[in-house]
């Protein structure tokens, strides 16, 4: 599979295609193993158009059980929703993600911490396999979920590294860089996810799982979990106001979200689109920034043939930008596809503040999807993975 990530629909759908005969078998013989860029055969690659949800958990789990029986593709459909999981656990838990950018803001920046992350960064250390993943990240903006996993562990266990800052790492170059997979995928690693419960890089491990491409020398051989401050328990999800489709309103299109076409109906009185490209410090890096902007114009032309109106872009979520396009459009309602914690998330939380100041709506339409599976994100993945049968037949 290519790690050439086009950022339009169709594309994804190509690849979706192509790759749904092969999610049973060949899928979980092969899911482990990283044959490096371009040359992976078993991963579907689809993660940068499921962020951005260019294609939806949902498409993406019927096209597969279309090809095969839910037995025969579990292990795809738990990777997909192992997605859905990290989305709800970090809704039901907001705190964790504030704490993430607290902590990775106060990481000291001078002396010997910053060398040594400038090191594992630049792909100096001396680490077979580690120095080659982090160059390929900075180059292709993707690094096989296994890689990830080990790339984390020699970060925290063998360098010690501030794991905050390697999830800040690939946050500004995976060009699938996600909040809650990522945040909480390294949390995983550390110890910190699941109390006590590391994730040790073995180089057996990785030179079985890399045809032998790497077997790095004096991994650590031992992880010591990380601590922290305890976590308060889950919170309910938000309930959200009720939506009026029949109800004249602007639509704001942000990168959370590219297919507001499944979003909202098409009966939906949209009189004028707003598709912004990013929030404060959003998108982290380079990468997601090209890919989100592709996929933005992919989305904001579809939305314009779908909804019979025309699109405007904004750099940002800029309030008095949105009050005066609101205005001019002659409504007084603002909907928009869900924004899950993050940045965009925050954004969204900050202007609605002066747009009702200024009389107008601000309302966010969650998904089915979301609906079905977060709330049941309260303790681990696998008292959430026995629901997955039920929850997909209530979906159909």
């Amino acid at each position: 599979m290519t790690m050439e990530f086009v950022p339009t629909r169709a594309a994804a759908l190509d690849r979706l295609a192509a790759f749904a005969p092969r999610a049973g078998r060949l899928y979980a013989d092969g899911r482990n193993v990283d044959n490096g860029p371009d040359a992976h055969q078993a991963v579907s690659i689809l993660s940068p158009y499921v962020r951005y949800r260019v294609l939806s958990e949902a498409e993406i789990v019927r096209a597969v059980l279309a090809k095969h029986s839910h037995q025969a593709c579990e292990k795809f459909v738990q990777e997909v929703l192992w997605r859905t999981y990290w989305k709800g656990w970090l809704e039901l838990r907001p705190a964790v993600w504030s704490r993430f950018v607290a902590e990775r803001d106060g990481i000291t920046k001078g002396g010997g911490l910053a060398k040594a992350i400038a090191q594992a960064e630049s792909g100096s250390t001396g680490i077979d396999g580690f120095d080659d993943w982090a160059r390929e990240l900075v180059e292709h903006g993707y690094l096989h979920n296994h890689a990830r996993m080990w790339f984390a562990s020699i970060w925290i266990f063998m360098l010690g590294l501030p794991w905050a800052a390697g999830a800040d790492f690939f946050l500004r170059h995976l060009v699938d860089a996600d909040p809650a997979s990522n945040t909480l995928s390294w949390r995983w690693v550390a110890g910190l996810q699941t109390a006590g419960k590391t994730y040790l890089a073995t180089a057996d491990n990785i030179a079985r799982n890399t045809g032998g491409r790497f077997s790095p020398k004096g991994l650590a051989t031992r992880a010591v979990a990380l601590t922290e401050t305890p976590i308060s328990g889950s919170q309910p999800l938000m309930p959200l106001p009720h939506y009026d489709a029949s109800v004249p309103a602007l639509l704001l299109l942000t990168a959370e979200d590219l297919t507001p076409e499944q979003v909202l109906p098409r009966t939906a009185a949209i009189r004028a689109i707003i598709a912004v490209d990013g929030a404060p410090g959003w998108p982290w890096g380079d990468a997601a920034a090209a890919f989100v902007g592709g996929a933005l114009d992919d989305a904001a032309t579809r939305a314009e043939a779908h909804f019979g109106c025309t699109a405007a872009r904004l750099a940002t979520l800029d309030p008095a930008a949105i009050i005066t396009a609101v205005q001019a459009a002659g409504v007084v309602t603002v909907v928009t596809p869900y924004a899950p914690v993050g940045p965009v998330a925050d954004a969204l939380a900050a202007i609605a503040v002066p747009l009702a100041e200024a009389g107008l709506r601000l309302i966010m339409i969650r998904r089915d999807w979301d609906e079905q599976f977060w709330p049941h994100a309260t303790r681990g993945f696998f008292p959430f993975k026995e629901r997955i049968p039920e929850l997909l037949e209530a979906l159909k």
